[in-house]
């Protein structure tokens, strides 16, 4: 899930460039909340590619000292979600709230991967079950306990594919996923946004979808049914289906 359309590629860079046309106060204010979730999701998603990319690394039994500490990993997460954006992670120009944020997403998996050394590191066993989606899972978490007051990231899915129940959609998320998502008018990478309330506060909300690739389908494609190495049954995905989606919260 981790492929960008070209159309994604250009969007993102008009966001991160902050190449928008403001009619408003509050188109202004739309377009920085848009900006900042979108590099938040995007900084997710780099992570987790990184450590897609290492998975052989991290479940070879015959290597014990991996060389993957907390500080490695974080420098390749930044360098790839610049290749990627084509934008600097954390620049002199950017707002406050947004250098904020990005930070503890940064601190996050840094935590995440130096808390997780002895897993890595393991040596006699192969899989270690250390896979994209949890870790995805524990650094929002604990991005979460730095910031949850000013913002929230999470993974969720259509609940049928939901593995792990605390990725359930809200309401709000499943609505999304369900009537809007689906679509057929609707560019399939657009993200939704919304200005509603969380936890009785009002907020900024944006949901943005992700579909299945090649990779995703090792463990989410065909024979559906099937227990993948996680062992969980597979779904029977295909390419192009619509895998999970990244929430982001924003408080006002």
């Amino acid at each position: 899930m981790e492929a960008l359309t070209l159309f994604a590629r250009k969007y993102i860079l008009a966001v991160l460039s902050g190449c928008m046309l403001l009619a408003s106060p509050v188109a202004a204010e739309e377009a920085a909340d848009v900006a900042t979730g979108t590099r938040l999701a995007e900084l997710l998603r780099a992570a987790r590619s990184v450590l897609s990319n290492y998975q052989t690394l991290i479940n070879d039994p015959a290597v014990a000292d991996k060389h993957l500490d907390g500080e490695r990993f974080t420098a390749e997460a930044i360098a790839l979600y610049g290749k990627r954006t084509g934008s600097q992670l954390i620049s002199d120009g950017l707002a406050e709230r947004d250098r904020k944020l990005l930070q503890a997403q940064v601190d996050a998996m840094r935590e995440v991967i130096d808390e997780h050394q002895d897993d890595i590191n393991r040596p006699g066993i192969a899989f270690k079950g250390f896979v994209p989606a949890v870790f995805a899972r524990l650094m929002n978490e604990k991005f979460a306990a730095k910031v949850g007051n000013e913002a929230l990231v999470r993974v969720t899915a259509p609940e049928v594919l939901v593995r792990n129940r605390k990725s359930l959609p809200d309401a709000w998320e499943a609505k999304v996923i369900e009537e809007v998502f689906p679509d057929p008018q609707r560019p399939k990478e657009d993200s939704y946004t919304e200005v509603t309330e969380v936890n009785g506060r009002p907020a900024f909300r944006m949901l943005l979808p992700e579909y299945y690739t090649d990779s995703c389908l090792v463990c989410h494609g065909a024979p559906k049914g099937e227990i993948d190495v996680t062992g969980y049954p597979k779904e029977g995905g295909k390419a192009g289906d619509l895998g999970g989606a990244i929430s982001i919260v924003l408080f006002q």
